[in-house]
């Protein structure tokens, strides 16, 4: 334990220096290319976007058949539909209650600050073509959660899909008996196997982030933070409290043992952090919860289920950024219809996990549901790679919190 803890700690510590490493190079990219030729910068800047693409693209190789396996095993193991059934309600009744949280707080928070307050922008009279596609309906929803096929699910890693399907064939393989005994080894054994995989990947997550920091700070410059300051610092403020909430309430179940808790996931929420993608970290954080003391039969059950039902940093940023651009217009929005809104953001926030920029399609969604100028959304794309480090980071921190409480309730919490 002693050595893989060692190990960790120095993961740590080289993917901190490469954060620091990468802004300040890209910070001197930036300054050599400015007013140059943009498709020589972006030539260049490609070598080191390349270095954070090729990790990203090895952590969706192994995140979906990773949910498949785990949550088959996860769901099996518990023995029957009615454990099942109680571990996932207490699963879903703290991601809901999570969820309105998260919400409501971003909606009092941008009441209370006004971010978008005397920008004065004028209402569009037609709305321009969008980068972002916010056609959403409930019924689509509705039926994208259910796969037509569970291989096309895998291939996309669509994981709410993939969730879905997991739960029907862990409940059935449970239900055979001896039978399903077979099964339920051969998916773990491949569930270690694929989790050894995440520890060959990790050891690239330095030259990963040390690329995604350079590219990004060379393309936007330090500016980009100066520029929308009062909304960053605004929005990250909120995030500050949402973990506040988060760690009080969890103190309530777990006590002190919060403080290892957060040890153990400081390095999947750093990878988080610095890839813009809490999927990035959702195999190494299986591993440390499972250290930290939880049983691996409710991490393989809840974690997967948070990733499609709990993203808290995201649906925070959901109100947070449908309200600043309606005060970026001077739209005045009553109290019950944020309400409404809320309550919309409820359903369309969930199962978005895996999706590029997917909190900026449900914004743009929202944003057309409730008539705000759809165009809105263009005052956050050149920011949204600043604030989307702290939303991945912050969902990373929900679903572990979730998982370790759900752990405590079920008696599975080891130590």
């Amino acid at each position: 334990m002693a050595t893989s803890t060692n190990k960790s700690n120095r993961l740590t510590i080289y993917i901190l220096i490469s954060m620091v490493a990468g802004v300040l190079l890209g910070y001197m990219l930036n300054q050599h290319f400015e007013g140059g030729n943009v498709a020589d910068r972006d030539k260049t800047l490609d070598y080191f976007s390349l270095m954070a693409d090729i990790f990203l693209r090895l952590i969706k190789m192994i995140v979906a058949p990773l949910v498949f396996t785990t949550l088959v095993v996860g769901v099996a193991k518990q023995g029957n539909i009615n454990t099942v059934g109680r571990i996932g309600g207490k699963a879903l009744l703290w991601f809901f209650a999570g969820s309105f949280v998260s919400l409501f707080l971003g909606m009092a928070l941008v009441n209370l600050f006004q971010p978008g307050a005397g920008m004065n922008l004028p209402i569009p009279t037609v709305n321009s073509a969008l980068p972002i596609q916010s056609s959403l309906t409930l019924r689509d929803f509705i039926t994208h959660i259910f796969p037509t096929s569970i291989f096309e699910a895998l291939s996309k890693n669509e994981i709410l899909q993939v969730v879905v399907f997991s739960l029907f064939f862990g409940v059935a393989t449970a239900s055979l008996g001896e039978k399903g005994e077979i099964i339920i080894k051969a998916f773990d054994a491949a569930a270690h196997v694929i989790l050894k995989m995440t520890g060959y990947i990790m050891n690239f997550a330095p030259v990963a982030v040390f690329g995604a920091m350079t590219s990004v700070i060379a393309k936007q410059g330090l500016g980009i933070l100066s520029t929308y300051s009062r909304f960053i610092g605004e929005f990250y403020i909120g995030l500050l409290i949402l973990l506040g909430i988060l760690l009080g309430v969890t103190y309530l179940f777990i006590k002190k043992r919060i403080v290892s808790l957060l040890r153990h996931i400081k390095e999947p929420s750093i990878i988080a952090f610095s890839t813009n993608s809490s999927e990035a970290a959702f195999p190494k954080l299986m591993i440390e919860l499972e250290r930290f003391g939880c049983e691996e039969k409710v991490v393989s059950f809840v974690l997967p289920l948070g990733y499609s039902f709990n993203l808290a940093g995201s649906m925070m940023y959901m109100t947070f950024a449908s309200l600043f651009v309606a005060q970026s217009y001077n739209i005045h929005l009553d109290t019950g219809t944020q309400i409404s809104m809320l309550l919309v953001l409820m359903l369309t926030s969930k199962g978005i996990a895996g999706v590029p920029r997917a909190s900026l399609v449900v914004v743009a969604a929202t944003l057309a549901t409730f008539r705000i100028p759809e165009a809105g959304i263009a005052l956050l794309l050149g920011i949204d790679p600043i604030l989307d480090m702290g939303r991945a980071s912050m969902n990373v921190i929900g679903n572990s919190v979730a998982t370790a409480v759900v752990s405590k309730w079920e008696g599975a919490l080891r130590g």
